[in-house]
């Protein structure tokens, strides 16, 4: 479960969220939906423990900065990093070992081969291209097997055959009970993932929207109407 609560964050006198919660419970699929500039990124790094905030965050019922919160979370950025002198693999063991995970070789090869990596393991990361450190990103994530798993704008980059692939393994970790936040300004892409959707804009929380109770074309009129982009409607 992840749990956010009276998150604020101000850079100077700018105040990009402005008390935000929500909670996203074990086993569902929360989507962070809002436009560029609406606050997402400072409450994605808020999570990921990337900046300091005012306010609560747990993971699993643990403070989100706590040892035992980042044992089981995992982070994958809107901009992947790549150490340049270790290599695909070497990046998944660098992982595994601070982690504490174990994961058999079978395990990782089969984790590679489904990301199109098993022919790339021995390229550095500086030899990737953006859409491949993308791949490892996601990797380096699911090797942990994380009980609560951040996205931020994970598909962007990726090839056809890897965002289907990528949908696949959401759905698994939803349907093994781990907890997926998925942040993005492009409600097409994970229209058929989502379980809740927080809109975000202006740095509030502008509407929360349950599946059971918005089909996905509702929910994108619905985008357009609370965060005043009505007559904009590309692009989201």
């Amino acid at each position: 479960m992840l749990e956010v609560m009276d998150l604020t964050k101000k850079y100077g006198k700018t105040l990009a969220a402005d008390h935000i919660g929500f909670t996203v419970p074990d086993g569902r699929i929360g989507i962070l939906l809002g436009p560029n500039g609406a606050g997402k990124s400072t409450v994605i790094k808020s999570i990921a423990g990337l900046l300091r905030y005012k306010g609560m965050i747990r993971i699993q019922g643990q403070d989100a900065r706590s040892l035992e919160a980042k044992r089981s979370f995992a982070y994958v950025p809107e901009l992947p990093y790549m150490y340049d002198a270790l290599t695909v693999r070497e990046h998944i063991e660098f992982i595994t070992r601070a982690y504490g995970t174990a994961v058999t070789e079978e395990e990782a090869e089969r984790l590679l081969g489904r990301f199109e990596l098993t022919d790339k393991q021995e390229k550095l990361g500086n030899e990737l291209s953006k859409g491949m450190m993308q791949k490892v990103s996601i990797c380096c994530a699911l090797v942990i097997r994380p009980r609560v798993i951040l996205l931020d704008e994970p598909m962007v980059g990726l090839d056809p055959a890897a965002i289907k692939e990528l949908k696949t393994v959401i759905l698994e970790l939803k349907a093994d009970g781990c907890t997926v936040l998925i942040s993005t300004h492009m409600l097409e892409m994970v229209k058929e993932l989502w379980d809740v959707t927080f809109v975000m804009d202006k740095g509030h929380i502008v509407g929360t929207y349950p599946r059971e109770a918005v089909a996905d074309e509702d929910l994108e009129a619905l985008y357009f109407s609370v965060t005043g982009q009505a007559d904009r409607k590309e692009g989201i």
